[in-house]
């Protein structure tokens, strides 16, 4: 019931200040092509920006591989390797208490 009483409450608020001179469809339209294109960029960008080999990929003082690039290379060979070691094993759930059956 709260949403629909806001629903209306704001579309009221709209209808009684609402802008004069703009098409809501069309802003809505642009602002939501523009959000796609972006997106597009973004992933363009990503798909396009790695274009190094396996360990290849010059680190930060421009020398072979750096660690990150290279447990990604090792987990793109099919061998994943954690990138600090395990401090403990997985948790495991508590046991059911015994007045619980």
């Amino acid at each position: 019931m709260f949403l629909v009483r806001s629903a209306f409450w704001l579309t009221v608020a709209f209808m009684t200040i609402h802008p004069q001179n703009m098409d809501v469809g069309a802003t809505a339209a642009s602002l939501s092509n523009q959000a796609v294109d972006a997106g597009k960029r973004i992933v363009v960008a990503q798909v396009l920006g790695d274009n190094c080999g396996m360990l290849r990929c010059p680190g930060p003082a421009g020398n072979g591989a750096t660690p990150e690039t290279a447990s990604l290379a090792s987990a793109r060979a099919g061998a994943i390797l954690p990138s600090q070691p395990l401090s403990s094993p997985a948790p495991y759930p508590r046991q059911r208490p015994s007045w619980m059956g």
